[in-house]
């Protein structure tokens, strides 16, 4: 049996030394030996700041449809990419491509948008996009989405949401410090109203185009209306996704509905079909383009 006088003593120091390493660990944790974690030791992690916009980008990638491929703007049901407000050539348009780059623009600019193309045909666009790596992609997406044979026919808004964010993360993916502008889709009501004054244009929209909105141009009848305020309501709603999608990507610039608002008179609409931009309306998207890329903050 252990004399216990003896061991007593080691007991004792045993005890000594282990409550002075558990102060010195509690020093060094609360600093300095304050009973509570220090203010540092508290506070979250500050979320990573957005990186700052670059106002003059080194190249531009284009997505979309129609519009962005020039159509009806140089002849009657074609594309005239020259003229396309995003990376267009034609001097009288002066296309953002242009207004950026200057004279770089042809070797680093790229159009990949198509004439009929859905927010579904963007993310396969964007992964053309996104292989270039280039300094801004253009955005303009969503009439065809609305412009159906019938409205039954329209894109669901949460689909439409589904394939933008799918779109961006592609993006991201690949060319992750690329910019995007993101311009609003048109108000294809408004573009009704002021194209059905034109007999030449009515006869072309027969032909299909955007019958959801533009079928029997002179019926004021309820039917009608209805339809074509339907027509209206899910642009709306289409744009209001473009602008939420966008405020959660880190590099992303939407057009604050400029692009939905503009007013497109006859000088702006194609002399062919009174529904797609003319050259002088193309030059408009691209100076509403332009001023909202390059604008401070």
């Amino acid at each position: 049996m252990p004399d216990s006088r003896r061991s007593r003593p080691a007991r004792t120091t045993a005890a000594l030394l282990a409550a002075t390493a558990l102060a010195l660990t509690a020093g060094c944790q609360s600093g300095g030996g304050h009973s509570s974690a220090s203010p540092a030791a508290s506070k979250k992690p500050s979320p990573s700041p957005s990186p700052a916009w670059d106002r003059s980008p080194k190249s531009v990638a284009a997505v979309g449809d129609s519009i962005t491929r020039g159509f009806d703007a140089c002849t009657v049901l074609a594309d005239c990419p020259e003229v396309s407000w995003a990376t267009g050539s034609d001097a009288q348009v002066d296309s953002l491509a242009v207004r950026l780059l200057g004279a770089a623009a042809p070797a680093n600019s790229w159009n990949y948008a198509k004439t009929g193309a859905k927010m579904a045909d963007l993310p396969a666009q964007m992964d053309r996009a996104a292989a270039q790596h280039p300094g801004l992609v253009t955005v303009m997406a969503g009439a065809n989405d609305a412009c159906r044979g019938d409205v039954s026919d329209m894109t669901p808004v949460n689909t439409f949401r589904t394939e933008f964010e799918a779109s961006l993360r592609r993006l991201r993916a690949v060319s992750p410090k690329s910019q995007v502008y993101v311009s609003s889709v048109p108000d294809l009501k408004r573009l009704w109203s002021t194209g059905r004054g034109s007999p030449l244009g009515k006869q072309i929209w027969k032909l299909g185009i955007c019958q959801s909105m533009l079928a029997d141009a002179d019926d004021l009848g309820a039917a009608a209306t209805e339809r074509r305020t339907e027509v209206y309501d899910r642009v709306v709603s289409y744009n209001k996704v473009l602008k939420d999608v966008c405020a959660k990507d880190r590099a992303c610039r939407y057009d604050g509905g400029a692009v939905f608002d503009y007013d497109f008179g006859g000088d702006q609409l194609s002399p062919w079909d009174w529904f797609h931009p003319s050259k002088n309306g193309q030059g408009r998207l691209a100076e509403i383009a332009y001023g909202k890329v390059t604008a401070a903050g």
